[in-house]
């Protein structure tokens, strides 16, 4: 096995660089294992208990997608097949497998999520441009994985038995805690940032035999040795280098400064391998000698950078861990009922030492000066005081101590310090300090009304900015919980900073030993939620129903619900399109009418007086999309026969006759509810199928009789096929509009469901997994047979019993269409209105600059500002 290629056949991710120094500078740090030998291992170790792997699924999908074709939509009854197999293997050795898909992408590392995109935007330009230059595939050296691959590969995992959760922040912090928590096998993956991780081994997925079952290890502690590290100095190595949070030009110079500086360049080493050694150098050499003395800001040229650097910092620590390059060491200790005060992510400090009292804790907190002027500030008052915690401070210490402000004083308190951990605890006053103390430099803000300054102070776990401001103040946003509302996001927030905050999970908002919190707040399971969502900054106030979403999400049941219920942003990546073909639109626009009347059915409850819901943000992946800001899509009404049942109602009613309701509401959603009575003598699986065709021939003119055929020619022979014929099935070119055309089906597939989670699984997920009713390959070949005019009965293989099917649904699709004005003609009878447009003659659709739109609604969409679009009433429905 060669050990230089590690990583070599997956994207870019984790800490910049060092993805090529483990593999070509320090091999060492790689050791090939084996899984069988290590569960045996393990099992001896620790009897009774399971092996396991705890596996990034999102890293996995390049080394699980084995079928050589992958231009066409995809191959999915191979993939569903290689699945099987890579989860037999594990499991015939003991080993149990659980899987974590990305759920959201957290707002830190929004711009390299966008970096990537726009990069993939032009490996799709190059591949269609080798596709109409070649009319072939191109080479491995291109790849590009399937539409839809993420979102259905969740559902294959659960349909073969697997554990398979959705992460409610970045899956990779969520992975590397539940490695550690569960005392995992191992991490399966390929993304550097275990490396820095502290937690459980971890196994690149790249070099793993799945027949032997070998692979690689890679050894942080190993690669510690190598740079003259401590585990606990990697996050900070991570961060100078660059990585998804840290832009890897923010400390360019400071790197060459240090490769300047380093006197132990290795000529045999490549650029950033001593670029890497000469910062790690030094951090050992230079940095450890002030660890604890001085600050961070102090010794790194952080300027403007400080909070997203130690946010970046902060991004590693799991919990129950503490970074040594927090906080400077104090000349003092203080502690409160003799425990001691540290900002970590250790939850058990969580309900053990709180920080500014409710009226019922008893407890006065002062901070005593240099023994000079022997002056006391009281930190949080209680009438009845009953102890009293000082601590010292020395006058030659020069701490930079983050402030709280009171409310009336408008002086600043220094927070408490902690000599072991090194690290402070923010204490907030509500009475007037008796000592002025200087002002530290952090950024500081200005309350809506009253003026009063507010630190932002960032939380090291939940990598969330907190304002803290005296709890009496006038603004509308407390800092101290009430004893009742055992809220667990942050309590001082301010109206000006459009922050969502996600569900709180014990991966989370640890805020109390940090904040003016109630003690009595308990820790909360990752998998429930409680009263105290009412809490949570979402979209959704109705408690009840954001749990079942969030249980859904967390399950891997649904796709975007939650997303669009809690923080109301989703996204969606790359699709297989050309940008030159200016006769198919986008599927991000052809589908956005349907995700509008979800957002309506979703956000019923947020409605204000006007009786408008807010607008949802959409990242989606479109050509000419500079993805500088997201569109800004507002929910669109839908008619329901007998009225919009409430989401309770759909989700929770389990009466028989509710399955009609919520068949109703699926079908409002794609504007196809006169459609309902056709759609109903249609059999599983081509019922979905049908509505899905119908929806796309409405809204798309320049799909013609020819697609409809192949699109039904395919799905009816494919019921017929095994893998091993689909394998061996090969088209005789490859056309890029047939390429287009898959993409956009299976992308169609992803809005159903959406759709069916949304209203609360009318059909079953199966009868839309494109391993039942798509295979690329099998499509294309159709296609191309109907292109060039060939007879129905040569589309179906001479088979008679298909015959029929297909023209019944044919019928179904033609008179469904025929209902909304939309009569499907050949290409033979198109008028030169199509060539190189999209929409029908006379039908007002045309291209603008931010995407589609109908001139003759008087309502084009609205430029919002640079990248920012709003779209309110339904683009693209025909009338």
């Amino acid at each position: 096995m060669d050990r230089q290629m590690i990583l070599s056949r997956s994207s870019v991710m984790g800490v910049r660089g060092l993805q090529g120094f483990v593999g070509s500078t320090c091999p060492h740090i790689c050791t090939v294992v084996n899984f069988k030998e290590l569960a045996e291992h393990h099992r001896s170790k620790y009897p009774g208990c399971t092996p396991t792997i705890v596996v990034d699924a999102m890293c996995c999908l390049r080394y699980w997608y084995t079928p050589e074709s992958w231009i066409c939509g995809g191959q999915w009854r191979e993939y569903f097949s290689a699945l099987r197999d890579f989860v037999k293997t594990f499991t015939a050795v003991g080993i149990k497998l659980i899987f974590f898909f990305d759920g959201m992408v957290e707002q830190d590392k929004r711009d390299e999520w966008v970096k990537r995109r726009l990069k993939n935007n032009r490996e799709i330009s190059r591949i269609f441009h080798y596709i109409k230059s070649h009319k072939e595939q191109p080479g491995r050296n291109m790849f590009f994985i399937p539409s839809g691959l993420a979102v259905f590969t969740r559902f294959a995992l659960k349909t073969l038995g697997q554990e398979t959760l959705c992460s409610l922040q970045e899956a990779d912090y969520e992975v590397a805690s539940y490695g550690l928590q569960h005392n995992c096998l191992g991490i399966l993956g390929e993304d550097t940032d275990y490396l820095i991780y502290d937690t459980c081994p971890y196994f690149s997925i790249s070099e793993l035999c799945l027949e032997s079952l070998d692979t690689v290890m890679l050894c942080r502690e190993k690669l510690c040795e190598s740079l003259g590290l401590r585990v606990a100095d990697l996050p900070l190595l991570a961060c100078l280098l660059g990585n998804d949070i840290i832009p890897e030009g923010m400390f360019e110079s400071f790197r060459y400064k240090c490769l300047s500086s380093y006197t132990s360049v290795k000529e045999n080493f490549d650029k950033k391998g001593n670029i890497i050694l000469a910062v790690s150098d030094h951090i050992s050499k230079v940095l450890h000698l002030y660890q604890g003395e001085r600050k961070l800001e102090e010794l790194l040229p952080l300027g403007p950078n400080k909070a997203l650097f130690y946010k970046g910092m902060a991004s590693y620590l799991l919990p129950g861990q503490k970074s040594p390059w927090f906080f400077q060491k104090p000349k003092g200790v203080i502690t409160l009922d003799k425990q001691v005060i540290s900002m970590s992510s250790d939850p058990e400090s969580r309900e053990e030492v709180p920080t500014c009292s409710d009226p019922e804790s008893k407890q006065e907190v002062h901070m005593c000066s240099d023994p000079e002027p022997r002056q006391e500030v009281p930190m949080c008052s209680d009438p009845e005081p009953r102890q009293e915690v000082p601590m010292c401070t020395g006058p030659e210490s020069r701490q930079e101590v983050p402030m709280c402000t009171g409310p009336e004083s408008r002086q600043e308190v220094p927070m408490c310090s902690d000599p072991e951990p090194r690290q402070e605890v923010p204490m907030c006053t509500d009475s007037e300090p008796r000592q002025e103390v200087p002002r530290q430099e952090v950024p500081m803000c200005t309350g809506p009304q009253s003026g009063q300054e507010v630190l932002i102070w960032t939380d090291p776990e939940s990598r969330q900015e907190i304002l803290c401001t005296g709890h009496e103040s006038k603004q509308e946003v407390p800092i101290c919980t009430d004893p009742i509302s055992k809220q667990e996001d942050s309590m001082c927030t301010h109206p000006e900073i459009n922050q969502k905050l996600p569900v709180a999970t014990d991966f989370e908002f640890k805020l109390e030993a940090l904040m003016c919190t109630n003690p009595e707040i308990k820790q909360e399971d990752p998998t429930n939620v409680g009263p105290e969502i009412k809490q949570q900054v979402t979209m959704v106030s109705d408690t009840e129903i954001l749990k079942i979403a969030r249980t859904h999400h967390v399950q891997a049941e649904s796709y975007l619900v939650y997303n669009i219920m809690s923080s109301g942003e989703i996204e969606c990546s790359n699709t297989l399109e050309d940008e030159l073909d200016q006769a198919l639109p986008s599927q991000a626009f052809i589908y956005r009418p349907i995700r509008q009347r979800v957002y309506s059915l979703l956000l019923e409850d947020c409605q204000d007086v006007a009786s408008t819901c807010p607008a949802v943000k959409e990242w989606f992946v479109y050509p000419g999309n500079p993805l500088r800001h997201p569109d800004l899509v507002r929910p669109l009404q839908m008619t329901v026969p007998g009225g919009t049942p409430s989401l309770k109602i759909l989700w929770l009613n389990q009466e028989p006759e509710m399955q009609v309701r919520r068949l109703d509401t699926l079908l409002a959603c794609f504007n196809l509810s006169s459609s309902r009575e056709e759609l109903q003598a249609v059999e599983s699986p081509f019922q979905a199928l049908c509505c899905l065709l119908i929806y796309l021939f409405v809204q798309v003119d320049t799909l013609c009789l020819e697609d409809l055929h192949a699109f039904i020619a395919q799905a009816l022979c494919l019921q017929g096929k095994s893998t091993s014929q689909l394998v061996n099935l090969q088209p005789d070119y490859i056309n890029p509009r047939a390429v287009q055309l898959g993409s956009l089906l299976v992308r169609g597939l992803t809005t159903l469901v959406l759709v069916n989670s949304a209203c609360g699984f009318p059909w079953k997920m199966s009868d839309f997994m494109p391993w039942n009713i798509f295979d690329g390959k099998l499509f294309h070949q159709k296609y191309l047979q109907s292109e060039k005019g060939y007879a129905v009965e040569v589309l179906l293989e001479q088979n008679r019993s298909r015959l029929t099917k297909f023209h019944n649904l044919k019928a179904v699709v033609c008179k469904a269409c025929m209902k909304e004005n939309r009569r499907i003609t050949g290409r033979a009878h198109w008028g030169s209105h199509h060539a190189g447009r999209w929409g029908r003659q006379g039908s007002g659709y045309h291209r603008t600059g931010s995407g589609y739109s109908r001139s003759s609604q008087g309502q084009p969409w609205r430029d919002q500002g640079p990248g920012s679009r709003q779209y309110e009433h339904d683009q693209w429905r025909r009338y």
